[in-house]
């Protein structure tokens, strides 16, 4: 009796944790890196936010925070993602925009700030060496 309830409880855990899953951005090799006074790189001062296409799964979202931090984002919306969606940066400068969901997303953070979304975008590492800034994951 013990062995036939292991049996079913390992058959049990095999299909529940096999299921493919769909609904995260898949990691690929990201490696940016320019200078700061790069022209690209203008109109990134404190509480802007610039779209940097060729990398990542849509893009990077490079933004440089009211205190002068920098953050970066895939473009690609975590809702559908498999549709790889770009999101757009708004007129404020604050937040992005799904064009296909409407869903909105915080550029402090990465956070949802509108439904649909439900999940952050996906965070790249942000390196400042000198006059290079580097973008990885």
């Amino acid at each position: 009796m013990m062995k036939y309830l292991a049996s079913l409880f390992f058959i049990l855990v095999l299909f529940t944790g096999c299921g493919k899953e769909e609904d995260y951005i898949p990691d690929i090799p990201v490696n940016y890196s320019t200078l700061l006074t790069d022209p690209t790189l203008t109109g990134l001062s404190s509480g802007k936010a610039i779209a940097i296409k060729g990398y990542g799964i849509a893009g990077l979202i490079l933004y440089r925070s009211g205190t002068g931090r920098y953050m970066a984002y895939d473009r690609c919306s975590t809702v559908n993602p498999q549709n790889k969606c770009a999101v757009d940066i708004d007129d404020s400068n604050i937040t992005v925009t799904d064009p296909c969901s409407g869903a909105k997303f915080l550029l402090e953070d990465g956070s949802p700030a509108k439904a649909p979304a439900e999940k952050y975008l996906k965070q790249y590492t942000v390196a400042i060496s000198g006059n290079t800034i580097r973008v990885t994951n």
